[in-house]
């Protein structure tokens, strides 16, 4: 997949990006399907370096030997769309936090210096792009979050104070525009989708605190607790949609017969409860597990479950 072009999936008079076009989504959904079920394959490769009978080294080659040609081919290298650039973010971020897993199973393979120095060039790109091209929407929301968490998980590879920099300004961005209650502005105005979408936008911010704080960024207290705020918002309101209604006027698609909440929906807990240990929270997840999301690199109970 060297290139990638398509359009919004949205409505052309949709100012607010919440009138889905169906026809466009259906196409947008095509042309992303060969990257994401690639990665959803690599992920779940990688997930087999927690498994107590496979050998992590057999793990990491076998993610390696997969992802190597794409680096040599430079993959993903033409983005021709807007579309394309704001999407490309969660991507690259499932490609970092996929190798993050079995970078520590390598002792000596220069395809792990080929493909992270390929998602760093990525990186730099996207990060171009979204301090010179982005529309300025999307600067506060959460395919900014997306490109964010990518820069962080490479800046764990590569130990790129730049990259680590720009990850941590981007995250912080996006949180400090978080209101008293915890939503996220840029999401509220998505009407029905409005709760999807801050479901969306806190699963990149937390698991990019997490991955910062790692990495001796201290970040889950900024803004005024932003994190704590969107995460408690969030959880809240997945019983009945009620506060986000009352934002937007609008029953929220997982309560209107359009979505129904999935377990990659709250995967993000597990990386939240390593920062903020809580039994609810907890209990919220237990009815899920194993938590799964590929774009955070697949099994997220086996990744975190061991550091609560």
């Amino acid at each position: 997949m060297l290139t990638l072009d398509y359009g919004s999936r949205y409505s052309e008079d949709s100012e607010t990006r919440s009138d889905l076009d169906e026809d466009a989504d259906a196409e947008v959904d095509a042309a992303l399907a060969p990257v994401d079920d690639f990665l959803r394959d690599m992920a779940g490769v990688a997930n087999r370096v927690y498994a107590p009978d496979v050998d992590p080294a057999v793990a990491a080659d076998c993610v390696l030997s997969r992802l190597a040609p794409w680096a040599k081919a430079d993959a993903l290298a033409q983005l021709d769309s807007q579309a394309a650039q704001l999407t490309a973010g969660s991507r690259l971020a499932s490609v970092g936090l996929i190798l993050r897993q079995v970078a520590p199973h390598v002792a000596d393979d220069t395809r792990l210096g080929l493909v992270v120095a390929w998602l760093d060039r990525r990186m730099l790109a996207q990060m171009r792009y979204w301090e010179q091209d982005a529309p300025d929407g999307a600067r506060r929301g959460n395919l900014r979050a997306w490109a964010a968490l990518a820069a962080a998980a490479t800046a764990d590879l590569t130990s790129d104070p730049v990259t680590r920099g720009w990850a941590a300004w981007s995250t912080q961005y996006v949180l400090c525009t978080a209101n008293e209650d915890g939503s996220l502005p840029q999401e509220m105005i998505r009407g029905r989708h409005a709760l999807h979408y801050q479901l969306h936008a806190v699963t990149p911010l937390v698991v990019s605190t997490v991955l910062l704080e790692g990495q001796g960024m201290p970040m889950r207290d900024r803004c005024n607790g932003a994190l704590g705020r969107v995460v408690a918002y969030t959880v809240a309101d997945l019983d009945d949609g009620a506060m986000t209604k009352a934002r937007t006027g609008e029953v929220q698609t997982y309560f209107d017969g359009t979505r129904d909440l999935q377990g990659f929906n709250i995967a993000w807990l597990e990386a939240y409860m390593t920062l903020n240990p809580d039994p609810a929270l907890e209990a919220l997840a237990a009815d899920w597990r194993p938590l799964s999301h590929s774009k955070l690199g697949g099994d997220q109970t086996a990744m975190w479950g061991a550091q609560q």
